[in-house]
């Protein structure tokens, strides 16, 4: 059925999204070389989400903000 096509489609990107969102925050915990590229990459994800319409834009503000502000204490 197409419901439960997109619904499994969905949960897969949301995996991805907090998959990516916790090895932003690593790479910044551990303030690797790389924590700036994980951060643009988790960030981008949530972008095509909330443009799918699979995330609500609220949401995606408030998880960007909140990667954002931890990058800047490590820089």
């Amino acid at each position: 059925m197409k419901a439960e096509a997109a619904r499994e489609r969905n949960l897969e990107v949301r995996s991805l999204i907090k998959t990516l969102f916790k090895k932003a925050e690593t790479a910044i915990k551990k303030k690797s070389e790389d924590m700036a590229s994980k951060v643009k990459e988790a960030v981008s994800y949530l972008d095509k989400a909330v443009s799918k319409g699979i995330i609500h834009k609220k949401t995606a503000a408030r998880k960007k903000s909140r990667l954002m502000k931890k990058l800047a204490r490590k820089k």
